[in-house]
């Protein structure tokens, strides 16, 4: 039989961290993150990155790997993941990924298509024009190359749009029909568990309380002073988290206080709509309530 490795996946503000930790005070296992945010060192407030505290009594795994500045892709993420589990099970322990980025599930779970490594000289020509003449400019240009992508990816999506040109500049092929190589297998079985709050209503009312939480604790003033310690702008991913996209158009001066905790509780909530749409559509995965470690 081969080893197991845990996932624990929901919406944001559900509650995965803290079950994590509960369980980890029973049994013998180190978490792995499997969150977007939480790998940028410095944003610890808006991606409410486990304690120093909590680390030091259950060991988390894939935090604090880059800075704001850089990229980090689902390719790297499964490369890391699988790492961290292999080194976790050849310790005896037992290995719970954690979190609601589901596209780094999926890319654990069922691989990932063997796409070129970014290219940053590439992907800074691509934004230039995309400065010049707009993404939907771009997105035009994306659809003469690759319509199959194009039709998948909304015209302002700069993310998917920029990664889409790179991947056709790089290799001349379309980013869509590379898609559809087929991916390697995993070491050890992997089950996955869907923690989905009953009450859309209650999890509403913790995402607001969680987002002016992070108000509170300083997100503001933590997205200052990354600011002043790194060159970014508003394109990174790191910057186009949900908290600090808000944020930084509050430091931009571009509305107030009320606007961003506003414009924060809906992005917020929007993101558990589309993890929840996520969660319906990933194979294969139990409810949480089913979850024995063994």
């Amino acid at each position: 039989m081969p080893p197991v490795a845990y996932a624990l996946l929901g919406p944001t503000a559900s509650g995965k961290s803290r079950l994590a930790l509960e369980l980890g005070a029973r049994h013998a296992l180190e978490i792995v993150s499997m969150d977007s945010g939480q790998v940028y060192r410095g944003m610890d407030i808006g991606t409410a990155k486990p304690s120093m505290e909590e680390r030091a009594r259950i060991p988390h795994h894939l935090v604090d790997l880059v800075e704001p500045t850089q990229s980090y892709s689902a390719g790297r993420f499964r490369a890391d993941c699988v790492r961290a589990i292999e080194e976790i099970l050849g310790r005896g322990r037992i290995p719970l990924v954690v979190g609601g980025t589901m596209l780094y599930y999926k890319a654990l779970a069922h691989g990932i298509d063997a796409l070129p490594a970014a290219e940053p000289g590439l992907r800074a020509q691509i934004d230039a024009r995309a400065a010049r003449r707009g993404w939907p400019a771009l997105h035009a240009e994306l659809a003469r190359v690759d319509p199959a992508a194009a039709a998948r990816i909304a015209p302002n999506d700069a993310q998917r749009s920029q990664r889409a040109l790179e991947v056709w500049e790089l290799t001349g092929k379309p980013l869509s029909a590379m898609q559809k190589s087929a991916p390697p297998g995993l070491p050890f079985e992997l089950k996955g568990y869907a923690l989905v709050p009953e009450d859309r209503a209650d999890l509403h009312r913790r995402i607001a309380e969680r987002f002016e939480r992070m108000l509170r604790d300083g997100l503001v003033e933590e997205l200052a002073a990354l600011r002043k310690r790194h060159a970014l702008h508003a394109g990174l991913p790191s910057m186009r988290c949900v908290g600090y996209r808000q944020a930084w158009g509050y430091l931009e001066g571009e509305y107030g206080m009320d606007a961003l905790r506003d414009k924060g509780i809906a992005a917020t909530r929007q993101l558990a709509k589309r993890q929840l749409t996520w969660l319906r559509r990933l194979p294969g995965l139990e409810p949480a309530s089913a979850l024995r470690l063994e």
